[in-house]
């Protein structure tokens, strides 16, 4: 668990240099397309017909084995283990942050919350973990994140502070989908909405209202009102636990909230049909990831919600441009963008590690595009993405095992695999594949 600026210097990735420049005529095409986009259709889920005769089902069996019940601040609550280590898939504890956190917690309810029909189990633990979400709110308002063995919780490791991080934010998107599911005058449910709205006040108060704020890193302008000064990464993941919020509230701010967020990652986008990175939004300053990069995603779910054709315009082009790049040349985990003289390049490309967290959020924003647009190219790209899943990768191999349930940690290099199944890669897995099903994240 690492801030998206930490991120940015892990190492153990085998860099590599591409050529960058972009020749595809359908690209030129593809880039009039969205010049003037917006939804021409909203698709039905039963209609969608994403995955292919060939997907791999799903199956929650190693969920479950992640899940665990324990008690926590007096209460007994539901948590998912972190790590889960080949070849007997054990669990493990880290030694400064825990076994099972919020930002785990929180992906697990949205997964087990997108279930069109969930059964008395999935809505019992569903149950038990908005209780573990509410027992980890501090009295700031935020969320610690870890908790270690015995159910104390970790008030005082970096990643587990209570601030404006990814696990608050990630939070407020695991409560709302709570509520989706929860009764409505049930005490848990009380609580959940309490704990939300407590998260929102804080975030209209902590994040900058400048939209005139932007900083030029090694030539990119960046806007520096989003989440760490210029986290368009968090901003996505705040931007899909509001939009939920302000469609249970009706809250202006929120909607307001929504909408400064949204111009801001509107600007983070950099490159177009010829120039690299051909429509990505960067995820943190002048950088991109791969994990976490949800811009484009909840740019579409903002769009739709508030009407904003730029939101949709500008997630669309990094569909149409950016993935089909990435599909032809191969995936990324990272690279730096630089600007010199009226010219952008790549530096400190990355190609590994690679993992669910980078692949999901690309296949949750062409599902979304299939479903807005009725395109059949989105569906198309969907596909293609999340074949990544069932052995269309570097290493050749299948990353999920659908008898099992388990979804790999990644992909380390050419032909090698990380074989542990922790809960990250798990849900992330689960998510991709429940969006090529068809269904909706809530």
């Amino acid at each position: 668990m690492v801030s998206a600026s930490e991120a940015s210097q892990d190492s153990g990735a085998i860099a590599y240099r591409r050529a960058l420049r972009w020749r595809s005529a359908a690209l030129l095409s593809a880039l009039a397309l969205v010049a003037c986009a917006a939804p021409q259709r909203m698709v039905s889920p039963a209609s969608l017909g994403i995955a292919d005769s060939s997907a791999p089902r799903i199956t929650l069996a190693h969920f479950d084995h992640l899940f665990a019940e324990a008690d926590v601040g007096g209460e007994r609550v539901g948590v998912v283990n972190i790590y889960s280590t080949a070849p007997d898939f054990a669990f493990a504890i880290e030694p400064r942050e825990g076994y099972a956190c919020v930002d785990d917690v929180a992906r697990a309810i949205v997964l087990l919350a997108a279930d069109p029909d969930p059964d008395a189990r999935r809505l019992h633990q569903i149950e038990l973990m908005t209780r573990f979400l509410v027992q980890m709110q501090a009295d700031n308002g935020y969320f610690h994140n870890f908790i270690w063995a015995g159910g104390q919780i970790n008030r005082t490791y970096r990643t587990s502070l209570a601030e404006l991080n990814w696990w608050s934010l990630r939070a407020l998107w695991g409560l709302e989908a709570a509520l989706r599911r929860l009764p409505a005058g049930s005490p848990t449910a009380v609580r959940a909405r309490a704990a939300a709205d407590r998260v929102v006040a804080n975030l209209k108060h902590d994040l900058p209202l400048d939209r005139r704020a932007v900083e030029t890193v090694e030539g990119v302008p960046v806007p520096t009102w989003l989440p760490f000064g210029a986290g368009a990464d968090a901003a996505s993941t705040a931007i899909l636990g509001l939009l939920p919020h302000y469609q249970r509230t009706r809250d202006a701010g929120t909607r307001a909230l929504v909408a400064r967020l949204g111009e801001g990652l509107v600007q983070m986008q950099a490159g177009d049909a010829r120039s690299f990175p051909h429509g990505a939004h960067l995820s943190w300053r002048n950088q991109w990831h791969g994990w976490g990069n949800a811009q484009a995603y909840a740019l579409l779910r903002a769009g739709a919600a508030l009407g904003r054709r730029d939101f949709t315009a500008s997630a669309l082009r990094e569909v149409d441009l950016f993935y089909p790049y990435l599909l032809e040349h191969g995936m990324l985990s990272s690279f730096t963008l630089r600007r010199m003289a009226g010219q952008a390049e790549a530096a400190e490309v990355q190609r590994f590690p690679q993992i669910a967290y980078g692949i999901s959020p690309m296949v949750l924003a062409a599902t979304e595009a299939y479903r807005q647009t009725g395109q059949v190219r989105y569906r198309d790209i969907a596909r293609r993405l999340g074949a990544w899943l069932s052995g269309a990768n570097d290493a050749g191999v299948p990353v999920y095992d659908p008898a099992s349930g388990r979804v790999h940690d990644g992909i380390n290099g050419p032909g090698s695999i990380n074989p542990n199944s922790g809960a990250e890669s798990t849900i992330e897995g689960l998510l991709a594949l429940r969006a090529l099903d068809g269904v909706s994240l809530p």
